[in-house]
């Protein structure tokens, strides 16, 4: 890995993360609903929502035709691969693994996991809509 310390970053994290979905209600009820963010706002003319934890900002587009729109693939779209979400430590990264068992439109690709050789943990899920999330427990 090269790095280059004559360089400062010129940002600062993520402002917020734009995820375009094919029912934008399901998906406001699963981050509302299912993870516990507030709305922020919403457009309606667009339409869309915005949807936060606190920290990050999440804004959810409405698919213009969703009928005929590309589903999710993240092997062969450029872009988006997957979204990570942090969870406040194993045991509540297991109350949700039980929670999205539940939810209809989630599909967990795996359950509560070791994330490499720490004490990391994650799980994988498509939610409503298709799109791939990661949420991720870091080590105490």
């Amino acid at each position: 890995m090269s790095t280059n310390p004559t360089i400062t970053p010129l940002t600062r994290g993520a402002h917020h993360i734009g995820l375009t979905v094919p029912d934008l209600s399901a998906s406001r009820a699963f981050f509302i609903d299912t993870l516990g963010y507030t709305q922020l706002g919403e457009v309606p003319d667009y339409p869309a929502v915005f949807v936060s934890d606190g920290t990050l900002m999440i804004t959810l587009w409405q698919a213009s035709n969703p009928t005929a729109a590309n589903n999710f693939d993240r092997k062969n779209n450029i872009g988006l691969h997957h979204l990570a979400l942090t969870v406040n430590g194993p045991t509540e990264l297991a109350k949700l693994h039980e929670k999205l068992k539940t939810t209809a439109g989630v599909t967990i690709e795996f359950a509560p996991q070791p994330l490499g050789k720490g004490g990391t943990q994650h799980l994988m899920c498509t939610i409503p809509g298709g799109i791939r999330v990661e949420f991720i427990a870091p080590a105490a």
